[in-house]
């Protein structure tokens, strides 16, 4: 036992004195090394006594034994011995008494010859021991052995000498054998007492070890000041603390100090085997404890964590625990690390985790320090070293009950300032160590604050299981939440989400898939290529992320189980972004930057999302990959969910129960935006989230699923979703209108396309550059319109010439691809939605308009929808291109017979109508053969304009008159283009003229022939409708402006003037005649007075060049 503390051989065996009541210790002669080792001692030292010699019968104790012990333990020297000793204040026994008693002891513990009583009685332990049984004898190293195996002595006459024995040595550091050579040089330096007799009260030096424990404490936490105590003496004040672990009478500082307070808190408690420690710490914290007590107490506690074998009950009762698991034969530590209490926890949490079976006592006394070390922080010297001036500058005087370690915690989330890294890893290791996750009651702070929620939210779960913490998460942020619950709450998921091994749920479920895709290694073991912060990244991305940069890659997948625990801590995580390690990590300055005023729960995260343009590239990317991951689980966003509760149990239930990784809860919540069961927060988070969607395709989960080939074809260089949207749409559109045989875009990319598109439509915010072009306009003309539901949209629709250019532009090309496909016209969509379902169920989506426009003045026709038509249709007049079937019919027309208009035109700039007036007025008569199908489509109720035909001779304005006679004469070419006549004989067409092909007025003339033919009886409005007509084009021939002059030779053919007419334009003929006659004869007489003239004579002609040069 060369490593062991030698405890002196100690006298006098009990049963001995029990069977010779009247017996003593017979003669003792002083051993001279005691002597000189106890100066002062050989003085007082008793005569020689006979062996009935008592105790009792000294005159110098016979008071103090009278009044303190009782009579029957008079006979026996041990009982007094242990009665008197047990007595601490100088009041309560005299100075000779103890003084006489201390000499006895000493007497007893150096007298070698009483190592043959010991091997008398404990022959069958010896044996049994080899340690003991190879001990030499005559140097009282036996009884030494004894009391190191004490708990494994069976035999009861030697388990009781040896603790008689084990209460006399711990009475005074000076008995016990070395101690005080190993520890002098350190006792004077700490200045923990007098090693001399009479210098201090003899009785009391329990306290100089308590003092070196003190000590060493001090220097484990590094504290100012403290003094480095030899090895060899912390060996001994460690192996004392450990000796005296069974029974709290051994430690006698401890023993004083918490006598009263003992019998306050744990009167019925048994002593031995640790017992009364554990009532005792138990009680630490109590009001009633005393602060002397607390002292001891926790000195004792700061033991245990340097050596778990200074607690009795925890080094056996899992004895055979850390033998199996080999948690104290790893040779690469040193011995020291291995005995300590952090070590022996991480080991056998660590069997617990992987499913070995640690024996049910040994847990409850694992449990019972985790908790020990969750309430006092000091009983972790990292702690009090590295977190001093946390503790000082936030967290003073918070020390009971774990809140001083909860307060850490908080200025470790950034609540409270900046934390210094190695306080953070010290937080961080005590988590580890203590693993609150595994049962909630460990943290008391945590117990004390959410008892309550617990027991209304959280009843239907076991108590004490793991899933608690879990149940309290899911009611984070809600009305069962109270404040205190939801800060300790906070503050300590805080530190389990940066190690996933902290959630035991999470672990058991997933340590498979870890060691297997992210190579893992054991649960108290870490890797600097993956530490443990970054295994739940790895198993989130095996469980989402499939695909990398738009390809396809052979991903190996987790298992069940594990995706769902990863699905749970992600959900839980979005309830905080501190939740998110790696988050906080690359976004610390964004989020100091952009969003230090967002202090609500979720709002960080959808700051970061708003500025995600803007965030530095590592933050940009996290960033991006959790909303990427929203977008695939949108019940990842638990704040969003909740508050959208109402139109998920109404409208989604079905979609929310069946969800697997397809994005289809969000589309329904998206689709149910307006539904009366949205509620404000949901219908706010919903669009927030489709804002977010815009900035990048990959944000939408089910359009990046169906359409990142096509994006790699087609748009290969461009990010932003609404972008790849245009790209793609403007694709298909232009395949579309060039009559392509095979279109570009993939048919399931086409199909979520169009539902990107109808989403995008329905807010103005969802079209970024549509948004900015026409903000000022938005707040100059719409500034009370309320986003949603296209309503801006259509504001600006109706104030299109108020707006300002660029807006105007905007809005119409939108308008021009809402012409080209109805079914992006979100307010057309909206308001018809029940008359479409009803009139155009078998048209194709182009052909809606048409549809509701043929079906307008249908009897079922809703006023709200048909208001909306009349809305379109004007839209459509104001300029050709808005005109779909219209351009298409006359696509060879309009340049061949309007070029000088669109030459005038800008691109972006509206014609006015001035194409369709164009071919109205020159081309009415072609109409039905240009455009058949338009002409067809013009069914409008038309009594605006038959009340301008019955008027027309009351109006005063030219350009009115003349549009009026310009419809009067359309209508001649076709009935189509009278839809007061067509409706009127609307049955006369069908039953006479139903085989004749409408246009160039052919049903017209049918109509006409039938009204004259007497045989044929027309419907009465339909023959009185017919005889105006009439009389209209009768008198519009008459007013009607000539636009050439077969229109003027007609009109005058006509008219009931001719004859006039063509006798005026007769005699002006022929006087125009006449007097060219006259004018004739005059020119030519002067004419002949000019040819009779004399010429004058000429120059001769000049000879040609070649005679000039020869002259």
């Amino acid at each position: 036992m060369a490593d062991c503390i030698r405890v002196p051989l100690l006298l006098l065996l009990m049963c001995i004195l029990s069977s010779n009541p009247a017996g003593g210790p017979g003669p003792v002669a002083v051993n001279p090394g005691a002597a000189e080792r106890n100066p002062g001692a050989g003085a007082s030292l008793p005569r020689r006594r006979s062996a009935g010699w008592k105790l009792a019968e000294e005159a110098v104790c016979r008071e103090d034994l009278t009044r303190l012990c009782p009579k029957h333990s008079w006979n026996n020297n041990l009982a007094v011995l242990e009665c008197l000793q047990d007595k601490k204040e100088e009041t309560e026994i005299a100075a000779e008494c103890n003084h006489l008693l201390w000499n006895y002891k000493l007497n007893l513990t150096t007298d070698p010859k009483f190592e043959s009583v010991a091997v008398e009685v404990c022959k069958g332990t010896i044996s049994e021991i080899k340690e003991c049984a190879s001990e030499e004898l005559g140097k009282g190293y036996l009884v030494s052995c004894l009391v190191d195996h004490r708990g494994n002595i069976s035999d009861y006459q030697c388990n009781q000498y040896i603790t008689k024995m084990t209460s006399i040595v711990f009475s005074d550091y000076r008995l016990i054998c070395g101690f005080m050579d190993k520890c002098r040089e350190d006792i004077n330096t700490l200045r923990c007492g007098s090693i001399s007799t009479g210098e201090k009260d003899i009785h009391s030096q329990g306290e100089v070890i308590a003092c070196l424990e003190k000590g060493l404490v001090r220097e484990a936490e590094e504290q100012p000041g403290a003094h480095p105590i030899k090895d060899d003496c912390k060996k001994s004040i460690m192996r004392v603390a450990e000796l005296s672990s069974d029974d709290f009478h051994l430690d006698r500082y401890l023993y004083f100090a918490c006598r009263e307070d003992r019998e306050r808190f744990c009167e019925n408690t048994l002593a031995g085997e640790g017992r009364v420690y554990k009532c005792l710490f138990n009680h630490k914290f109590e009001d009633a404890m005393s602060e002397r007590c607390r002292e001891a107490l926790t000195t004792r506690q700061k033991l245990i964590a340097q050596d778990y074998k200074v607690s009795y009950s925890l080094a056996k009762a899992c004895k055979s625990d850390l033998r199996k698991y080999r948690c104290s034969a790893d040779s690469n530590m040193p011995r020291a690390r291995e005995a300590r209490l952090s070590y022996l926890l991480l080991c056998l949490e660590s069997a617990v985790h992987r499913g070995r079976v640690v024996s049910g006592e040994c847990q409850g006394e694992m449990m019972d320090y985790r908790r020990m070390l969750m309430e006092d922080f000091s009983l972790s010297p990292e702690i009090v070293l590295h977190c001093r001036s946390e503790i000082e500058g936030h967290c003073s005087g918070l020390h009971r009950k774990g809140r001083t370690l909860h307060c850490l915690m908080r200025v470790g989330r950034g609540d409270m300032g900046a934390i210094d890294p190695n306080c953070q890893r010290a937080l961080q290791t005590l988590i580890q160590e203590a693993d609150p996750g595994a049962d909630y009651r460990i943290d008391r702070a945590l117990n004390e604050a959410c008892e309550s929620v617990i027991q209304t939210a959280c009843k239907h779960i076991r108590n004490g299981d793991p899933m608690i913490l879990s149940c309290l998460m899911e009611h984070l942020y809600t009305e069962k939440m109270v404040e205190d619950c939801e800060h300790r709450l906070l503050e300590l998921q805080y530190f389990i989400a940066r190690d996933w091994k902290l959630d035991p749920i999470l672990y058991k479920k997933c340590q498979g898939d870890a060691a297997r895709l992210c190579h893992t290694h054991g649960w108290n073991e870490t890797s600097e290529m993956m530490p443990p912060g970054a295994i739940f990244s790895c198993l989130y991305r095996h469980a989402y992320r499939s695909v990398e940069q738009g390809r396809r890659l052979t991903v190996e997948r987790l298992s069940r189980d594990c995706k769902v625990e990863v699905q749970r801590i992600l959900h839980q995580r979005a309830l905080d972004v501190k939740l998110d390690p790696e988050l906080q990590r690359r976004c610390m300055t964004d989020l100091g930057k952009w969003c230090s005023e967002k202090t609500e729960a979720g709002q960080e995260l959808e700051c970061l999302q708003d500025h995600l343009e803007d965030l530095v590239s590592d933050c940009r990317e996290v960033v991006g990959n959790l909303t990427e991951l929203e977008s695939e689980d949108i019940q990842i966003e638990a704040l969003l969910m909740r508050a959208c509760e109402p139109v998920i149990q109404t409208h989604c239930h079905e979609v929310a129960d069946n969800q697997i990784d397809t994005g289809d809860l969000m589309d329904c919540l998206v689709l149910n935006k307006h539904q009366k069961e949205m509620n404000e927060k949901c219908a706010v988070g919903v669009t927030h989230f489709q804002l977010i969607q815009i900035k990048d395709f990959r944000f939408s989960y089910k359009f990046k699923t169906a359409c990142k080939e096509d994006v790699l074809k087609l748009c290969p260089n461009i990010k932003k979703k609404v972008d790849v949207v245009i790209c793609l749409s403007t694709t298909v559109r232009n395949d579309t209108l060039q009559d392509a045989k095979e279109q570009r875009v993939s048919v399931k990319c086409r199909k979520q396309l169009r539902v990107e598109e109808v989403e995008m439509s329905e807010d103005i915010r969802l079209e970024p550059e549509l948004y900015d072009s026409c903000k000022q306009d938005i707040k100059g003309l719409c500034q009370n319109v309320a986003f949603g539901n296209a309503q801006v949209i259509e504001c600006l629709k109706e104030n299109k010439r108020q707006l300002t250019q660029r807006c105007h532009q905007r809005i119409f090309k939108l308008q021009e691809v809402e012409m080209v496909d109805p079914e992006l016209d979100y307010q057309l969509m909206r308001v018809c939605k029940h008359m479409i379902r009803r009139f155009c169920t078998e048209s194709e989506g182009k052909n809606v308009l048409q549809c509701l426009k043929q079906n307008k003045n249908s009897e079922l026709m809703d006023p709200k929808c048909k208001q909306m038509i009349t809305k379109r249709q004007i839209t459509q007049n104001t300029d050709y291109r808005l005109n779909p079937v219209l351009r298409k019919a006359c696509k060879a027309d309009i340049p061949k017979f309007c070029q000088p208009i669109l030459n005038k035109a800008t691109p972006d700039s509206e014609l006015e109508g001035q194409v369709i007036s164009c071919l109205k007025l020159k081309y009415a008569d072609q109409i039905s053969r240009l455009c058949p199908e338009e002409a067809a489509a013009q069914e409008q109720t038309g009594q605006v304009e038959e009340c301008l035909k019955v008027n027309l001779l009351k109006i005063k304005q030219e350009g009115c008159k003349k549009e009026v006679l310009n419809m009067l004469k359309e209508s001649k070419a076709d009935i189509f283009v009278d839809p007061v006549l067509h409706t009127a004989c609307a049955l006369d067409i069908k039953h006479q003229c139903a085989a004749i092909p409408p246009g160039k007025g052919r049903q017209m003339s049918c109509l006409m022939e039938a009204l004259q033919d007497k045989r044929v009886r027309l419907q009465p409005e339909c023959k009185k409708r017919l005889q105006d007509r009439i009389d209209m084009w009768s008198y519009a021939a008459k007013v009607a402006p000539a636009e050439g002059f077969s229109d003027l030779a007609m009109q005058v053919m006509t008219s009931p003037s001719k004859n006039y007419i063509l006798t005026v334009i007769g005699a002006g003929v022929g006087l125009l005649f006449v007097m060219g006659l006259l004018c004739g004869r005059f020119t030519k007489r002067v004419t002949q007075e000019l040819k009779d003239r004399p010429r004058p004579l000429s120059p001769p002609p000049l000879p040609p060049p070649q005679e000039r040069l020869k002259r």
